[in-house]
């Protein structure tokens, strides 16, 4: 299967960028301010983007290319299978010294994501799925917890989601928790770590289509705002917002918000 190879593939590159990206942790590297509102990059997000683009180019030519760090063109839309990359998820987590930011890899075909890798090198967990292929960490199977109770559910989510202005009938109880990257994040409640992850905003297909994969091959839901399904490789490549977790629960806490 194709998705087998390019699986084996991702897993390669996720190592490779993990062993570029390293030495640049705790090591003061160059930063600079993308602006507007952007965030920060770093001289390791760059390397590791350069890397990865050079990688892919090489292993499979055929293939569209969208990252975070390379500028994007129409070019990959036109692309039967397009690699979508986070060089490094988490770069403020990465400045700052903390250990919760990972490289995010997956290949999308027609919108659909079919091979995926999220790899934390400092934690070394390497979260893998393929379509019907199960999920992984660090080569075991891993599988979403069945919650279905908002009041309770163990939630990764910003504290400013859960104001009021966000929710029908104010916000569920949740126990809040929070990891920085939104890859590590998916991975997390597809560990059955934590039952669900919310993030409101517009999310970049890069942060999300690796851990989207790894979440539903671990027997969770991916929905956004209004409780579709994301297609991926879209013209402006975005989510409106993502909801992940058991099916029940991430209907329940979709019907629960405010239509935005």
């Amino acid at each position: 299967m194709p998705e087998t190879d390019d699986l084996s593939l991702l897993i390669e590159a996720a190592l490779e960028a993990g062993r570029i990206a390293t030495p640049y942790w705790k090591s003061d590297p160059e930063v600079w301010d993308k602006g507007d509102g952007a965030g920060p990059v770093t001289e390791a997000d760059l390397a590791v983007d350069r890397h990865l683009f050079d990688r892919f180019a090489t292993a499979r030519p055929t293939y569209g290319w969208l990252s975070e760090e390379t500028a994007d063109t129409a070019e990959r839309l036109g692309k039967d299978r397009v690699v979508i990359v986070d060089p490094i998820d988490g770069t403020r987590s990465f400045i700052q010294g903390d250990t919760n930011w990972a490289h995010s890899l997956a290949i999308v075909e027609r919108g659909e994501v079919v091979a995926a890798v999220v790899y934390l090198p400092l934690r070394d967990r390497l979260f893998a799925a393929t379509t019907g292929g199960g999920a992984t960490l660090n080569g075991d199977p891993i599988r979403v917890r069945g919650g279905t109770e908002l009041n309770g559910a163990r939630v990764l989510v910003k504290k400013g989601v859960l104001d009021a202005e966000h929710w029908q009938d104010g916000p569920p109880a949740f126990v809040r928790k929070f990891r920085p990257s939104l890859a590590y994040r998916l991975a997390l409640v597809a560990q059955g770590r934590y039952d669900a992850m919310i993030t409101l905003r517009p999310t970049w297909e890069w942060d999300v289509a690796a851990g989207a994969l790894i979440m539903e091959e671990a027997g969770g839901v991916v929905l956004d705002r209004a409780g579709q399904r994301p297609v991926f490789n879209q013209p402006h490549p975005a989510t409106n917002g993502l909801v992940a977790g058991s099916a029940a629960l991430s209907r329940a806490i979709v019907e629960r918000l405010k239509p935005n």
